[in-house]
């Protein structure tokens, strides 16, 4: 499979929250491929649960030639080395959540995966970061830009960059 930019949002709201995207960031150049950028940590609220855990969020892309079904064991494996225990659709308090946003133009549709991530244009927790690393990105569905994206979220729950509240 040829190479492609592959855009992930990685989320903690359990434990040593820094260091746990720190991780993740880490063990992802290590398995996944080279990362080529990464936005800045912000503070959220939880999204779709009550939780008194407040998240802290980043946006990385990675340059991969791995294929959907390869990135999705390894995102899994990685996972679970940082302590997260299901993999539940509930939405719950976790050391580690990572998702895949996009890669590149794929429009895919699968049980346990769609790209591009179904819920991104609802979620400002995903799109400030995003649009920090690439504003003028295409969403391989609506052609927008995520900065477009952004400004028509209807998703008004707090986002902050860390270090600026």
């Amino acid at each position: 499979m040829p190479e492609k930019l592959l855009v992930l949002l990685l989320g903690s709201n359990l434990g040593n929250r820094i260091r746990n995207l720190e991780q993740a960031c880490m063990l992802i150049g290590d398995s996944v491929g080279a990362i080529q950028s990464v936005s800045s940590m912000y503070k959220t609220a939880p999204w779709g649960f009550d939780s008194k855990n407040t998240f802290y969020n980043q946006c990385i892309s990675v340059k991969t030639n791995l294929d959907p079904g390869r990135i999705l064991e390894h995102i899994h494996l990685i996972e679970a080395k940082l302590g997260r225990k299901s993999r539940s659709r509930e939405y719950a308090d976790r050391t580690i959540d990572i998702d895949i946003l996009l890669y590149g133009d794929m429009v895919l549709s699968l049980t346990d995966l769609q790209i591009p991530h179904r819920e991104l244009p609802d979620r400002r927790f995903a799109l400030v970061p995003l649009a920090e690393i690439l504003p003028d990105f295409e969403h391989p569905v609506s052609g927008e830009k995520i900065t477009v994206l952004l400004s028509d979220c209807k998703d008004t729950l707090p986002v902050r960059r860390i270090g600026t509240d």
